[in-house]
């Protein structure tokens, strides 16, 4: 059998980081009014402070009220329906397949995932939804209707790395509780760390830019370009406290900063991996021909093999 690629797994947050804002203010939010994106996110933290609740868990499940007092469909295919019009920052919807094609020289595989806050059906729905090999995403639990019910998955900022492990182990199984525990060498592991790019934007993606980077990956934080002074300077301060190796624009078109930001990343893992190759070759001398009735003949100073 045929040795398998290497793998790059390259996983990038969502809101703010592959979309400008946040996904819910797409579709779902025009039942509710012009001014319902503002008033639904200061009414979704005031019930997560009020009620000591997780701030994803808070927002999920204000989402299913304000559904049932405005009408709005919450199923799963209504969830897809509106992530169709999800917008993108520049080049976003290009990107993946030409990043994958990029590996090819270096005979390398590029998988994309998603780790996000966001919800799952509505990354799944969206006009990039397919280009990911997992999305690790919020999830609700669904009634016999099809109607979102219960939140099922909440993924905050701390939750978020341990869908990092599983790509690094190759655990896919979101119910795998037992694997995902077992102690796996690095080297033995299906994506190590230092083959992971972790791309996001902001406060929630701390803990992930810094395991990886601290792992021997890289990091990088992009920021809105309309949004330059606020945006780059929080990535900035990710930067100067080292939690990420590089920051860019959320620009995502050919020769941008980002883009040859992670080809650069892509073509260093490639020369380390060559070199890895290399050293678990043996590396030989060979002797030389030399006259054996010559009196110049030195056994001291003749370079031998190296086993």
């Amino acid at each position: 059998m045929a040795n398998k690629k290497p793998v790059i797994a390259i996983c990038y947050d969502f809101d703010g980081t592959l979309s400008p804002g946040n996904m819910q203010e797409y579709g779902f939010f025009s039942g509710l009014g012009s001014s319902a994106a503002k008033k639904f996110w200061c009414e979704s933290e005031r019930k997560a402070k009020e009620n000591h609740a997780d701030p994803i868990l808070a927002y999920m499940n204000h989402m299913i009220g304000e559904a049932q007092v405005g009408n709005i469909k919450t199923t799963k295919e209504a969830f897809k329906n509106y992530g169709k019009s999800v917008e993108f920052f520049p080049g976003v919807e290009e990107w993946f397949s030409r990043i994958s094609d990029y590996s090819k020289k270096h005979d390398i595989k590029i998988e994309h995932y998603i780790v996000s806050s966001g919800l799952k059906e509505m990354i799944e729905g969206s006009r990039i939804g397919k280009n990911f090999k997992k999305i690790y995403a919020c999830s609700f639990i669904y009634d016999n209707n099809d109607a979102a019910k219960w939140p099922a998955v909440a993924v905050n900022y701390t939750t978020k790395t341990q869908f990092l492990f599983r790509i690094n182990k190759g655990i896919e199984d979101d119910n795998d509780n037992k694997r995902i525990n077992e102690f796996i060498p690095e080297n033995e592991r299906e994506v190590p760390f230092a083959r992971i790019i972790y791309i996001g934007d902001g406060l929630t993606d701390i803990p992930c830019m810094k395991l990886v980077k601290e792992k021997g990956g890289h990091s990088i934080a992009v920021y809105d370009s309309n949004n330059r002074n606020k945006k780059k300077k929080d990535s900035e301060i990710l930067l100067s406290d080292g939690r990420v190796n590089f920051i860019a624009e959320a620009d995502y078109c050919i020769n941008s900063h980002l883009d040859q930001i992670v080809k650069a990343v892509i073509d260093n893992i490639a020369s380390k991996l060559k070199l890895s190759l290399l050293e678990k070759k043996p590396f030989k001398i060979s002797k030389p021909v030399v006259d054996v009735d010559s009196k110049a003949f030195d056994a001291e100073t003749t370079p031998v093999a190296i086993e």
